[in-house]
């Protein structure tokens, strides 16, 4: 999903749970919206780790080019395309930030609700192109697609 929408609905999202639960404030609800996109800033390490390009408009244009390209492809070629290795996509980071959240601090489970809404997001639109769902875990994805030498 293109990061506008995951913004409009993260705001929506963020504006709802602010409206109806008097116990999450503003700041609360801004760490939930800001957290429901910049997830996607593993995109833009993965572009500076790949490309050795620390510019931010080459990384869009990178990324909107090979959605493009993936939108272009058959469901049988698309299902086999590697995205990349996105490590706060996947239910990894979701643990991680759960349990940050019950022993840290709650801010940490404000992130998690941000970040599960975005995976959340990335799954509906996954299902409505027909493609395959990747986003569940970074490791599986990383393993199965790359296929490291050092594990056989």
């Amino acid at each position: 999903m293109l990061p506008k929408y995951h913004i409009l609905f993260g705001f929506i999202l963020s504006l709802i749970l602010f409206l109806t639960f008097p116990s999450i404030n503003l700041i609360e609800a801004g760490v939930i919206f800001l957290s429901s996109f910049l997830i996607d800033f593993d995109h833009y390490v993965y572009y500076v780790l790949s490309k050795k390009s620390i510019s931010l408009r080459k990384a869009v244009n990178y990324f909107l080019i090979k959605r493009k390209k993936l939108s272009n492809m058959n469901i049988k070629k698309r299902n086999k395309f590697y995205s990349g290795f996105c490590f706060l996509h996947g239910i990894e980071s979701l643990i991680i930030l759960f349990i940050a959240g019950i022993f840290l601090s709650k801010y940490f489970l404000l992130i998690f609700i941000g970040f599960n809404f975005h995976l959340f997001l990335d799954i509906i639109e996954e299902i409505h192109n027909n493609s395959r769902i990747d986003k569940i875990s970074a490791i599986y994805d990383w393993f199965k697609f790359k296929k490291l030498k050092f594990l056989v």
